[in-house]
């Protein structure tokens, strides 16, 4: 396995961008690849982005979410994007960054350049689908100078997901991530009227019992992509708080709350989702 962690190279002063306490990380969980045995074999890239809030990174929805997709034959990465007090778009020209060098090094990391889903947890699901949402945009390519179609994930995984900041918001999430432009751009950051025909497919699940990001955020992003006909899958499961990870006890807490055996089954579809996207 190559395992290594670098730094996301961003130029915040170029960009404008006031930037502090560091630099975003990238850290490889990349399978060995054998072809004089095995054939060459490209896998799918899971490009993770834990929750947190935009506050701090979960670190049990990192290594964890990593290492099982190693599991299902898939490379990963995981994306510690920048948090508060840097604002918005800081994160979202990280996770960009990240996936067009994936598919610079697509051959040296046995990845499939046509299989690169960007999986986020929480407010890392907000950052995913941000870009899943926003990749067109030509802010994001002249920042990166790359064409579109390089940061264009080929799907999401989100893992109850941020999405909306109206009614059902979980409102420090946008607190954190826009900080002085939260005025201006928390109406046009709610996701779900950010969706087009162009938004990736999507591989999505929650709990009807989530107490910290309501399931309508899931249902909102449902909602509209089936309206821009764009392909998803949707999993509410009837039980279990917020932050579940894998829902096993390797994400549990020490309280032993976030153990929910029922949701425990979301990896599995996700794997075959995977295996089955166009």
């Amino acid at each position: 396995m190559r395992h290594e962690t670098f730094e996301i190279e961003i130029d915040y002063e170029r960009l404008g961008l006031p930037h502090c306490e560091g630099k975003a990380t990238c850290t490889t969980y990349l399978l060995d690849s054998y072809p004089e045995y095995q054939g060459i074999r490209k896998r799918p890239l899971i490009v993770i982005c834990p929750g947190g809030g935009y506050n701090h990174h979960s670190p049990r929805e990192g290594e964890a979410i990593a290492i099982k997709m190693n599991n299902f034959g898939f490379q990963a990465v995981v994306v510690r994007y920048s948090l508060a007090p840097n604002e918005y778009p800081c994160a979202l020209y990280e996770l960009a960054s990240v996936v067009a060098m994936a598919r610079d090094k697509a051959e040296e990391w046995n990845v499939d350049p046509d299989k690169i889903i960007v999986a986020g947890f929480s407010a890392g699901g907000h950052l995913a689908a941000s870009l899943g949402n926003l990749w067109k945009e030509e802010f994001l390519s002249k920042a990166l100078g790359v064409p579109a179609e390089k940061i264009k994930p080929n799907g999401m995984l989100l893992s109850y997901p941020v999405i909306t900041s109206g009614e059902f918001a979980h409102r420090g999430s946008f607190e954190k991530l826009l900080g002085t432009q939260y005025d201006s751009l928390v109406d046009k950051l709610s996701l779900e009227k950010l969706v087009n025909k162009d938004t990736p497919q999507a591989f999505i699940w929650h709990t009807f019992e989530d107490g910290s990001v309501p399931v309508e955020n899931s249902l909102l992003l449902a909602d509209a992509l089936r309206k821009n006909g764009v392909h998803f899958e949707l999993h509410i499961f009837p039980y279990g708080g917020h932050g579940l990870g894998l829902a096993t006890q390797e994400t549990n807490t020490k309280e032993g709350n976030k153990l929910q055996p029922e949701c425990a089954v979301w990896p599995d579809m996700f794997a075959t989702w995977v295996r089955n996207l166009k």
